[in-house]
C-alpha cells in the first residue's frame, strides 16, 4: 500500500488531553488526522444533571450504558475514568497545576533530558490553550482547607488553584475570548460546583472548546463511538509501511459493525487504562510483539486517598469550582478540597464511616467496631438524598516513588486479554495515607461533620485514585521503558503513546496539564508533511 493510498496519515486512538493536542498539532503540519473515540459527544446541555441518570453518567456499553464515567475495580485499586469525545475534559474541574519538581528528577528518566526547562515552554502553551486563571473569587471550601493548613502548620502553603475555567459574567454568553475570536462562544461560570458530573453552562474550558475544536476546524475528523480493537503493521512488521486499525460499536453483543482504516502513523491516547488494555491486547495477541516486555510496570495511583466529610448542615460548599485551592499539609503532601455540586448524591453509596490502616483483615474489623461505638453516625451515612449539597471532599496526593503493575490476563470467556494489578514488591503503592485521615478527622471535628473513607478502602484495604498514570512509560531503551524520550513506541515507526500511560513518575498534583504539556513537546518533535510524499491521491 502507498502511501497516497492510506485512509488517513495519522489515526489518534482516544480525545483527551494528549489526543486532542495530537491532532491538533498533525493537523497544523499538513497531515490528514482523524480521532478514534468510543465515546459519545455530548453538546453542555446533553451532560447529565444528576448522578442518578444512569444512561448519562455511568459508562457500561454492554448494560447499554453509555454515559460520561467509567468506574474500574481492581484488586489494588479503584479509579474512575472519562469516556466521551473530549475525553478526561468532559468531566474534570479544570485545575491544571504543573507537576511538583521530585517529578522531573525521577529515576526513569532524569538522564534522558532536564525535564523541567524541555517542558517549559510547553506547558506555557499548555496553560494558553486551557486558558488557565487563577481563581479569582473566595469561597467556604477555601476558608475550610485554609484553616485546615492552619491547624497542620502549613498556612502559607494555600494557594488558589489555576484552573480552566471560563470566569465571566455569570451566566452570560460571549464570543470567543481565548482565540481571537476563532473559537465557540463561551458563558461565565455561575459557581454551581457541577464540574464533576457536567459542565451544562459551558464555562469549563473542556477540549470541545480549545484543542479539539480548532482541530477539526483544521480538517480532523472525530469518529465517535468507535472502540479500537487492534492495530497491526502494514507490510514491513516494524510499521515502517504503516498501519490496519479495527474498530467496533463498543459494547456491541451482536452486529458490532468492525471496520478496518488505513494509517501511516497511529498516535494511542485512549486514557492510561485504554492505553495499556489495547497495547496489552495488540502485543499479547501478536499484533503488536515488538512492543516492550516492561508495558504495564510503574503503573503510578498518584499515591491518592479520596475521603470525605459529611456536614450537619448544607453550608453552600458547593458553591464554588470543584476545586478552588490547595495546600499541602506537610512536604509530600497536596489536598484540595472538593465540591460535586448539588446534584451527585449517588456517589455517598461510595463512602463509609472513615476506618484507619490496617489490612484486608483488619480494617473490615475496624470498620465494624467504629459502627458498634457510633451505630447512629454510621446510619446517618446510609442516606444519600442531600448529601452532596452538605458534604466536603479530600483528594489527597502524593509525589512519592511507588508502583502497582498491570498484567495481561486471557479472558476468561471470549477472546483478548483483560488487566490484573499487582503490587510492586519493592515500592507498594499505598493503601493508607495517614496524613488524609488526620485532615479529614480534624475537618470532622472542626464542622460538626462525619469523616467518611471510600467503601472499598474500608472494606477491602483498596484505595482510591482519580488520576493512574504510566504503563507503558518513557524510558532509556526497551529494557527500561515502552516509548522513548519522545514518545516513540520502541521497535515500531510512526507510533506514539501521548496520554498518562507515558508519564514515568507520580505528579503528586492533577495531571492533566503535565499530559498536555508532555503531548505538546512529542508532536514539536515530528517533522511537517511532506506534501509532495503525503499528497492525496
Amino acid at each position: 500500500m502507498t502511501k497516497a493510498t492510506f485512509d488517513f496519515d495519522w489515526l489518534v486512538i482516544g480525545s483527551g488531553f494528549g489526543g486532542s493536542v495530537s491532532a491538533l498539532r498533525l493537523a497544523e503540519k499538513g497531515y490528514r488526522v482523524a480521532v478514534i473515540e468510543r465515546g459519545r459527544r455530548y453538546r453542555d446541555e446533553d451532560l447529565p444533571r444528576s448522578t442518578w441518570q444512569f444512561r448519562k453518567y455511568l459508562w457500561a456499553p454492554a448494560l447499554g450504558l453509555k454515559g460520561i464515567m467509567r468506574m474500574r475495580l481492581f484488586r489494588h485499586v479503584f479509579t474512575p475514568n472519562q469516556i466521551a469525545v473530549g475525553g478526561g475534559s468532559v468531566v474534570y474541574g479544570g485545575v491544571l497545576y504543573r507537576a511538583k519538581p521530585d517529578f522531573f528528577d525521577d529515576a526513569q528518566w532524569r538522564s534522558l533530558g532536564r525535564w523541567n526547562q524541555l517542558l517549559q515552554p510547553h506547558y506555557d502553551t499548555a496553560e494558553y490553550m486551557l486558558g488557565v486563571k487563577t481563581v479569582p473569587f473566595e469561597s467556604v471550601n477555601q476558608q475550610l482547607i485554609r484553616s485546615m493548613a492552619r491547624h497542620f502548620g502549613t498556612e502559607d502553603t494555600f494557594t488558589r488553584a489555576p484552573t480552566g475555567v471560563y470566569f465571566g459574567e455569570p451566566g452570560k454568553s460571549v464570543k470567543d475570548p481565548y482565540f481571537k475570536g476563532e473559537g465557540p462562544d463561551r458563558t461565565g461560570c455561575t459557581r454551581c460546583g457541577a464540574c464533576l458530573v457536567g459542565c451544562r453552562v459551558g464555562a469549563v474550558n473542556s477540549l470541545e472548546k480549545n484543542y479539539l475544536w480548532l482541530a477539526q476546524k483544521r480538517g480532523v475528523q472525530v469518529l465517535a463511538e468507535r472502540e479500537v480493537v487492534d492495530v497491526a503493521p502494514l507490510g514491513a512488521a516494524d510499521g515502517s509501511q504503516g498501519y490496519r486499525v479495527t474498530t467496533q460499536r463498543p459494547g456491541a453483543w451482536f452486529a458490532r459493525d468492525r471496520q478496518i482504516l488505513s494509517a501511516r502513523g497511529v498516535v494511542f491516547a485512549g486514557g492510561t487504562l485504554g492505553t495499556n488494555e489495547l497495547l496489552a491486547n495488540c502485543k499479547h495477541s501478536g499484533s503488536l510483539p515488538r512492543i516492550s516486555d516492561r508495558l504495564g510496570e510503574l503503573v503510578r495511583t498518584n499515591s491518592e486517598s479520596i475521603l470525605t466529610v459529611r456536614l450537619p448542615r448544607d453550608r453552600e460548599t458547593w458553591r464554588d469550582v470543584t476545586a478552588s485551592s490547595s495546600v499541602h499539609v506537610n512536604q509530600d503532601t497536596h489536598i484540595e478540597l472538593l465540591t460535586y455540586g448539588r446534584n451527585a448524591d449517588f456517589v455517598s453509596l461510595l463512602y463509609t464511616v472513615l476506618v484507619g490502616d490496617g489490612s484486608r483483615l483488619t480494617r473490615p474489623l475496624k470498620w465494624m467496631g467504629t459502627i458498634a461505638a457510633h451505630p447512629l453516625r454510621w446510619l446517618q451515612t446510609l442516606w444519600p438524598i442531600g448529601w452532596s449539597r452538605r458534604m466536603v471532599m479530600l483528594l489527597v496526593m502524593q509525589a512519592l516513588d511507588n508502583a502497582i503493575a498491570l498484567r495481561a490476563r486471557k479472558r476468561w470467556f471470549g477472546r483478548g486479554y483483560r488487566l490484573a494489578t499487582e503490587q510492586d514488591r519493592d515500592k507498594p503503592s499505598p493503601t493508607y495515607i495517614d496524613i488524609g485521615n488526620r485532615a479529614a478527622q480534624w475537618l470532622a471535628q472542626q464542622t460538626g461533620g462525619i469523616a467518611q473513607s471510600n467503601v472499598l478502602e474500608a472494606l477491602g484495604n483498596i484505595p482510591t485514585t482519580a488520576h493512574m498514570v504510566g504503563g507503558a512509560v518513557i524510558g532509556a531503551d526497551v529494557e527500561s521503558g515502552v516509548i522513548d524520550r519522545n514518545l516513540r513506541v520502541f521497535g515500531y515507526r510512526n507510533m506514539l503513546v501521548c496520554d498518562g500511560a507515558a508519564m514515568p513518575a507520580n505528579p503528586g498534583v492533577n495531571p492533566a496539564l503535565t499530559i498536555t504539556a508532555i503531548s505538546e513537546y512529542a508532536m514539536a518533535q515530528i517533522p511537517a508533511a511532506n506534501l509532495e510524499v503525503m499528497a492525496r491521491e
